[in-house]
């Protein structure tokens, strides 16, 4: 029975997602976000149970990507195409465009399984970090809608993205191997530095916890390199 208890979390990762995506399309991006919040959860305890209980599987591994392409594909994908619907009403196909995200987020997701580089940590922007900063953007709008609802920033935000999912620069991932602040100081103070943002901002400090991410994995890889 322990070996399907994975696979179980991992559903219950996709079950979310498609939960989600219904919730995007219909004009509604703070469920959608709370969802993909409550995938991201089952995704991290999906691998930490399959590691605790000694039952990785290749069928875990694939099942675990089919999961994240509509968690954290579909549903930022369904959020910016809802955005953009709304950035132009009378666009006809324009707000399709969202979509772009979800087709590099599966790319993204098929070259970290056969990418052996990424055993530890990532190359390319992973899809759940992209997936916040997408579902970030409807609460911002609330304070800024001229600028974030503006065609030219959205369509920004998927080449800007999209590149970033797909290209070969080096983030670490915060699975940690061991508490030690030595070998992980650059991790931890990210996430303390992303707690107290969080904190204060909410998911309008989605942004400037993306560009820490990217610093401080520069930092990290530079002194241990």
């Amino acid at each position: 029975m322990k070996k399907h208890l994975p696979n179980f979390i991992t559903c219950l990762n996709l079950f979310s997602g498609c939960v989600g995506v219904s919730y995007a399309l219909d004009g509604q991006p703070e469920v959608a976000a709370y969802c993909v919040i409550l995938s991201g959860i089952f995704d991290f305890f999906d691998g930490l149970v399959a590691r605790a209980l000694h039952v990785k599987s290749p069928m875990g591994k694939e099942l675990d990507s089919l999961a994240d392409v509509v968690s954290f594909g579909l549903i930022p994908g369904s959020v910016l195409y809802h955005m953009l619907h709304v950035a132009l009403p009378a666009s006809g196909y324009f707000p399709y465009l969202g979509f772009i995200v979800t087709i590099f987020s599966a790319l993204r997701l098929a070259k970290f399984n056969i990418d052996e580089r990424q055993s530890t940590d990532f190359v390319g922007l992973n899809t759940p970090m992209n997936a916040f900063y997408v579902i970030s953007l409807p609460f911002i709008g609330t304070s800024y809608s001229d600028i974030v609802y503006h065609p030219v920033f959205l369509i920004s935000s998927i080449v800007v993205t999209n590149l970033l999912l797909v290209s070969n620069i080096r983030l670490f991932s915060l699975k940690l191997d061991s508490l030690s602040w030595q070998k992980n100081r650059w991790k931890f103070i990210f996430i303390i530095l992303s707690a107290v943002l969080v904190g204060l901002l909410n998911f309008a400090a989605v942004p400037a916890v993306l560009v820490l991410y990217f610093l401080f994995s520069y930092i990290h890889f530079k002194q241990t390199a």
